[in-house]
């Protein structure tokens, strides 16, 4: 992380942090910056609550879920294509071309780390303030949206900058796990932890998150913009899948599907599949199926080339700078046939390319920027089931339940698949119908240690060459001495 950051965290961070909700007093009467303390930060309620707030703003930062994280995890492999040539916008993560001084590299590390550190003073200031709450319960609820936030930072770096769990069960390098608040520049210099030692972090956060958080957060805007039980849950399952621990995913998973149809998380908020896939992706945005979203208005935007529409629809409504592949998931009608509901988010531009319509709300790119959602925790189910059990009726299920809300013909039976790798093959197939500009392609790749597909012009991307994954920043490695840069 550059030293910047570290620098004036305290006077700047938390100060953003408390802006989004702070009230006009605050506005009109500051503190002196240079006297801010603990006590003053986190002096009321109001102000733990604003200061939540402010980290979930951070989060959905454009250079991080507020866009571009999403974009890159997608045009990193084999479903689209860049129109623009433009490299201030994915180009050269969509060629991997990518430098240590890349801005993408850079920025994408420090919009991480910021938010990670507005955690951990969070953290730290909310257990030793918890008296100005009186309530244990809500001060561990606030905690653990704080490491429920820092969970999916670490995650989305690891899975970023390092090699993957499967490549030598997380021997391999990880990131420097910065896990107290920086409020000063004597603390640039931390290793790189291991892979596994970032996994073992990161499923500490979920596990306090999942006992600590709200079963509901009382409305449905909350339940899809803030943490809540179930979200922690979620996202462990994915977090297991990365790690290959296919029996955990199935155990995980199992909290928030029944056994048999109707398929509704049993407790907490009433996750579900919509019947009609298209409203997920419509105002308001709310739906059961939306497990956590990173929401945006006309006066909170992601930022100029940072929304999902910008990257996807073609002008007036977007830049266009990626269009679909016509030789990726689109092109396999056999498969994603032409009467899928899914098909509607192809939209065939009168330059006679195919454009992703999934976010179409621009040119003020309003839509929200998804991060979990029901369908994904069918699939991770699904999946982990055909690896744990092979061929399984409750596999087949799950699949069966994700196509089959968009494409009614096509229902599998057990007897439809000879082997678990041909139920496997499917589900994964699903995943790139289902999921596709969701950002989840290359982590599907990756974890499974199989190769980034190439197309156009671009080559495929072996496991065993440096450009499988990202290098580590040049900003930090120009101020932390015991971060070493990837082989």
């Amino acid at each position: 992380m550059r030293k910047y950051n570290k620098n004036i965290v305290l006077l700047l961070a938390l100060v953003a942090l408390l802006i989004p909700n702070a009230c006009q007093k605050d506005l009109l009467d500051p503190v002196p910056q240079n006297s801010l303390s603990d006590a003053t930060i986190f002096a009321t309620p109001d102000r733990f609550l604003s200061l939540i707030n402010g980290i979930y703003s951070q989060m959905k930062s454009g250079q991080f879920y507020g866009g571009r994280y999403l974009v890159y995890g997608d045009v990193a492999a084999e479903e689209f294509l860049n129109e623009t040539g433009n490299g201030v916008t994915a180009l050269q993560v969509w060629n991997h071309t990518l430098g240590e001084s890349a801005n993408e590299v850079n920025n994408l590390w420090n919009a991480v780390y910021t938010t990670i550190n507005s955690c951990n003073i969070f953290i730290d200031g909310a257990d030793r303030n918890r008296a100005v709450l009186n309530n244990d319960a809500l001060a561990n609820q606030y905690i653990g949206e704080a490491r429920f936030v820092r969970a999916l930072c670490y995650h989305s770096l690891v899975l970023t900058y390092c090699r993957p769990y499967a490549d030598g069960n997380g021997s391999n390098l990880g990131v420097p796990l910065r896990v107290q608040p920086e409020i000063g520049p004597t603390n640039n210099n931390l290793a790189r932890a291991t892979v596994a030692e970032v996994y073992d972090l990161i499923l500490g956060d979920l596990n306090f998150a999942e006992q600590n958080l709200a079963a509901s957060n009382g409305s449905a805007l909350l339940n899809v913009t803030r943490a809540h039980k179930n979200a922690a849950i979620a996202l462990k399952a994915r977090v297991l899948l990365a790690m290959g621990r296919y029996s955990d995913v199935v155990t995980e998973t199992n909290k928030l599907v029944p056994a048999a149809a109707p398929y509704k998380a049993p407790s907490g908020v009433a996750h579900e599949l919509q019947a009609d896939v298209k409203k997920v992706f419509a105002t308001p945005y709310t739906t059961t199926e939306s497990i956590l979203s990173m929401p945006f208005t006309s006066t909170n935007l992601p930022g100029v080339q940072n929304g999902l529409g910008s990257y996807y629809n073609p002008g007036p409504r977007g830049i266009g700078d990626y269009s679909l592949n016509p030789k990726g998931i689109i092109g396999d009608t056999l498969n994603f046939s032409l009467a899928d509901a899914r098909r509607s988010f192809v939209l065939n531009h009168t330059n006679n390319k195919p454009y992703l319509n999934k976010f179409p709300a621009g040119p003020e790119h309003l839509d929200y920027a998804p991060v979990l959602r029901y369908a994904e925790v069918l699939l991770n189910l699904a999946e982990a089931e055909a690896r744990t059990g092979g061929v399984t009726q409750r596999a087949v299920d799950m699949l069966n339940a994700v196509r089959g809300r968009s494409d009614a013909s096509v229902q599998f039976t057990t007897a439809s698949f000879a082997t678990a790798d041909e139920l496997i093959t499917a589900i994964l197939r699903e995943r790139r119908i289902e999921l596709l500009g969701e950002g989840f392609r290359d982590f599907d790749c990756l974890r499974l240690l199989q190769p980034l597909p190439g197309k156009a012009n671009v080559a495929a991307i072996l496991p065993s060459v440096s450009e499988y994954i990202w290098p580590i920043p040049s900003g930090e490695l120009a101020v932390n001495k015991d971060c070493v840069p990837n082989p």
